[in-house]
């Protein structure tokens, strides 16, 4: 069911509220490109900044969260991963037969197997406590019940991913302010938590109004969403917020490398895919010759082992800007960003939406 200018713009000025910003505009976590720079130039536009921080340590959360706030007084939101469940090394795996010749041919010395973890999600629960963040987003699943209850209680706003309507429905029953409805074009990882994320691969325009019909929660649409005509899109078929990621890429506030930067300034409108290379959950970036023998030549260890797997060969390819051995994570709407600073890109952003849902054109 589409929506009118005139009910998008109520559905939008609520959950502004709710969030306590001005604009129902959100600039995707994004853990390890989002910065506290970039997150505090989105909030000091009048939309939501936020930041990913579920690879980090607590001491780096609060850092990270202390540093935003000394650029700005408004709202911003930090983004953790719901908690997995530790997989089990295979130093046997083929994997690090691939990985070995990768670390070879930047002359790195052969990897080790380890078992790399995340941090203790509740010990990161407990710097986001400590931050006055004011929202708390989450994917990869719903955090236990007595987490949730804690976030709550300390007045946060709780914002979980969905990729299909019944993961919104779980969510909603859970008791989350709102839904990110993370559409199949999105960049970076896929939040399927509920069934295999091939049966979840739903574009945007089909995924929005579906769960704006099935759920009774602001809903926020995720993925390829660029411009003004991709925004105003979302708001008519229901979404009361959007959230973009791949568009602030490019801006000088972004922590990407420099060399993938500049793949993502030559990228193809195809030359992205989901793969499962570099950290082992599918992941929507731009495919390289790596992660193509990866996915041909050797099963990827489950996350987060290949994320730690590949840590030393990702950093050692970002300092000599060898692009072919990064994770580029970008949404299938890549050709269209721009290098913009990220809050005159969030400004230009809401009042192209806002023109066009007018009637502007």
């Amino acid at each position: 069911m589409t929506s009118s200018p005139q009910s998008s713009a109520l559905a939008s000025a609520r959950l502004a509220a709710r969030l306590g910003v001005e604009h129902a505009f959100l600039q995707a976590p994004m853990a390890g490109v989002s910065t506290p720079e970039m997150a505090a130039a989105v909030s000091n536009a009048g939309g939501l900044g936020s930041l990913g921080v579920g690879y980090l340590p607590p001491d780096a959360v609060r850092q990270l969260a202390r540093r935003v706030r000394e650029l700005t007084d408004r709202p911003f939101a930090l983004n953790l991963f719901a908690p997995q469940p530790a997989p089990a090394l295979d130093a046997d795996s083929p994997m690090w037969g691939v990985l070995a010749r990768a670390h070879a041919a930047l002359g790195l010395e052969p990897p080790r197997p380890s078992a790399w973890s995340l941090p203790p999600f509740d010990e990161q629960v407990d710097a986001v406590l400590e931050s006055d963040a004011r929202v708390f987003s989450f994917t990869f699943g719903i955090p236990p019940a007595s987490v949730l209850a804690r976030l709550r209680a300390a007045g946060r706003v709780l914002l979980g991913t969905a990729t299909t309507v019944h993961e919104a429905r779980l969510l909603e029953a859970a008791g989350v302010d709102g839904i990110v409805a993370q559409g199949s074009e999105a960049g970076g990882h896929r939040g399927t938590f509920a069934g295999p994320f091939e049966d979840a691969m739903v574009g945007t325009l089909a995924l929005v109004p579906q769960m704006v019909d099935a759920v009774g929660l602001p809903v926020v649409a995720s993925g390829g969403l660029m411009d003004g005509r991709g925004i105003a899109a979302a708001r008519l078929l229901g979404a009361a917020g959007v959230q973009l990621g791949t568009a602030f890429l490019l801006c000088p506030e972004s922590g990407a490398s420099e060399a993938y930067q500049a793949a993502l300034r030559s990228a193809r409108e195809d030359g992205t895919g989901v793969i499962r290379a570099f950290s082992g959950r599918p992941a929507r970036g731009l495919v390289t010759d790596f992660a193509r023998e990866v996915e041909a030549s050797a099963v990827p260890l489950p996350f987060p082992l290949q994320h730690g797997a590949t840590t030393p060969l990702r950093a050692a390819a970002a300092a000599r800007g060898e692009a072919r051995f990064l994770a580029m994570w970008a949404g299938q709407g890549v050709t269209l960003a721009r290098r913009v600073p990220a809050g005159e890109l969030t400004r230009a952003l809401v009042a192209d939406a806002e023109r066009r849902l007018r009637g502007g054109g």
